[in-house]
């Protein structure tokens, strides 16, 4: 059984998940990691959930405002072991969701070029490649993506 339940960045658990998506990506982003990493703070978002399953976390995503009316999905990540079971699409469903209960129209996430899995999940949920927003304009290793909330 899973749960998903809204909370902060302050939560013990998205906190601990964070410390293995940051290891995580470390790996898959290697001498870039620095760059992204500063992009990337999780401290501070009022918009944030966690996945349980059985009790256990094993997921987690956010968003924050990018501008008014745009949530910026930030943070999603589901243990290894837990991946091919739905949970990152009900947690993107859920944070959808809790944006557009905030009036939030539009969605955008950045993620990189090497997260095929990630890729074709948002894509599979409505997503489409637009060019880089932001700190991502011209960084080669970065895809950008947005949904509309409607």
């Amino acid at each position: 059984m899973i749960e998903l339940i809204r909370t902060t960045s302050d939560n013990e658990d998205f906190e601990k998940l964070v410390i293995l998506l940051d290891a995580y990506l470390r790996v898959l982003d290697g001498d870039d990691h620095a760059f992204y990493a500063q992009f990337n703070k999780s401290s501070l978002l009022k918009n944030a959930m966690v996945c349980y399953e059985n009790g256990i976390p094993v997921g987690i995503g956010a968003y924050k405002e990018f501008e008014p009316n745009v949530a910026e999905i930030k943070r999603m990540f589901t243990l290894p072991e837990y991946r091919g079971k739905g949970i990152a699409k009900a947690i993107l469903t859920k944070l959808e969701n809790w944006a557009k209960e905030e009036n939030y129209t539009t969605s955008i996430l950045e993620t990189g070029y090497l997260q095929d899995d990630a890729i074709g999940l948002y894509q599979k949920l409505g997503y489409s490649i637009i060019e880089n927003f932001g700190q991502y304009i011209g960084v080669a290793n970065s895809i950008c993506m947005k949904k509309n909330l409607k």
